[in-house]
């Protein structure tokens, strides 16, 4: 009997069921591997002296996890470096940060040649392999050079950029060529794909088959889009858990009666922080009526603050937040309340909740779970508005949402005042359209989709020959 192998640069099984303690994402690979009895293989988190090869199997939530170390210079150069200081500002369209040095190159190579070593003797004949985003993308290649025969799939959970980006890469078209040992491809959009195969077309001599699939290197590859979704019951019941009840209560009553524009993100040049910030203070000036009737909560978790981008974004939004607080505040008003710490699902889906505005204003991003989160903590009867970025993957099916250039400052602007003023009957039409969607096309629906396409082929279509 098959079993469903899930591999991603970090293992991240729910250790318990209990509401809000784990992403939606994390939990539908979980329930898949459970129905499957699959593996879920990783790094665990952990730095050895000396590379091994050992594994630690162990089950966690029910789900067996198979995990490994790695050396300091792994990390340093396959994480920190070619996979966030290379892949990650390339494909976010962020040339200007991208750092090319060949040691990342050499050690993101030999990352993943050490993980489909190790992987390599729990593989079976029958098994799924389903590889998780960039930091992955030359798995596949190394594994196949173990003579593995199994369909192996992946996905990207970050945009793939234009073909003019994505060719700054060194090395640029040996890495595309890496993923024609994969047999699916899934990106989050439409956009995301058109650019890959305009980049196959134009840069590899490669061919659109009239079946869907695409030609280059001597092999066949199926790519198709895959937007990703929420667990949109499991965040219903988050948002009306004890918990989410509990800050929703705390929100309300720290609002005093004002209306509460929110922000959730990572603390990332990517999620248009800056812009944010920047397009909230022209609000102000534009509206000073507004003054003292509104405050952007955002909350900012800091990540990867080994990186010298990342300190510097953090120090940015320091001096912002405290240059328009200390331009526009009152001494019963702060207009920026900006927190650089997590909170759970469940307390999320409160804060959510007791929300007027929801603000997802990405400069770039593959998805963003946070809009379809929004969407499903509202209450039904006076539902909050989403303010969405168009550069957002869910921009594309989540219409109804007010859309807006990032990079507009007025519009943005604008874009508040409307969504502020908005009356409940347009508010209820625009919720009601939105929570439709993101029902429909939740995470499970993701997760099926993606495996059955995996499964769908009853010969495996890897090489040219065996479809010739």
């Amino acid at each position: 009997m098959s079993r469903l192998i899930v591999v991603s640069n970090r293992v991240n099984p729910p250790a318990d069921t209990a509401v809000g303690t784990q992403g939606g994402l994390a939990m539908a690979l979980s329930a898949a591997l459970r129905e499957e009895n699959g593996i879920w293989f990783g790094w665990s988190g952990q730095i050895t002296d000396t590379f091994t090869g050992h594994l630690s199997i162990q089950k966690i939530g029910g789900v067996t996890v198979a995990l490994t170390d790695l050396e300091q210079q792994d990390v340093q150069e396959y994480y920190n470096g070619y996979a966030n200081r290379t892949l990650w500002p390339l494909f976010h369209y962020r040339t200007d940060l991208v750092a090319f040095e060949r040691t990342y190159d050499e050690g993101y190579l030999r990352v993943n040649q050490r993980f489909a070593d190790t992987l390599f003797p729990l593989i079976e004949k029958d098994d799924l392999i389903w590889v998780q985003d960039y930091h992955l993308l030359p798995l596949a290649q190394k594994l196949r050079e173990h003579e593995v025969k199994n369909r192996i799939g992946f996905f990207l959970h970050i945009p793939w950029p234009a073909m003019r980006v994505f060719q700054t890469l060194p090395k640029h078209k040996e890495l595309v060529e890496t993923l024609f040992d994969y047999d699916l491809i899934g990106f989050q959009t439409e956009d995301s794909l058109g650019a890959f195969q305009e980049y196959v077309l134009n840069c590899a001599d490669g061919e659109l088959l009239p079946d869907g699939q695409l030609k280059a290197f001597g092999k066949v590859v199926q790519a198709a889009a895959f937007p990703i979704g929420i667990d949109s019951e499991d965040f219903i019941t988050a948002a009306n858990s004890d918990k989410a009840l509990a800050y929703y209560n705390l929100m309300r009553n720290s609002q005093a009666g004002r209306k509460m524009i929110t922000g959730v993100d990572r603390l990332d040049y990517s999620k248009g922080l800056e812009e944010r910030f920047l397009a909230y203070e022209q609000f102000l000036n534009n509206h000073p009526r507004m003054e003292g009737e509104v405050f952007l909560m955002q909350i900012a978790t800091a990540t990867r603050e080994e990186v010298g981008t990342y300190q510097d974004l953090r120090a940015r939004l320091d001096s912002l937040s405290g240059r328009i607080n200390g331009e526009h505040a009152t001494i019963d008003w702060v207009p920026v309340r900006y927190v650089n710490r997590a909170y759970r699902r469940d307390e999320l889906a409160g804060i959510y909740r007791a929300s007027q505005v929801g603000l997802v204003t990405p400069l770039r991003d593959g998805m963003n779970l946070v809009a379809k989160e929004f969407v499903a903590a509202q209450d039904e009867r006076d539902p909050g508005v989403l303010i969405l970025s168009e550069f957002a993957g869910a921009a594309a099916q989540m219409t109804a949402a007010l859309i807006v250039n990032p990079f507009d400052r007025q519009a943005m602007a604008e874009a508040i005042s409307e969504a502020v003023h908005m009356p409940l009957k347009e508010r209820r039409q625009r919720h009601a359209d939105l929570l439709e969607d993101v029902k429909a096309r939740d995470v499970v629906w993701w997760r099926n989709d993606f495996v059955a396409r995996l499964k769908g082929e009853a010969v495996r279509l890897h090489e040219v020959e065996a479809v010739a």
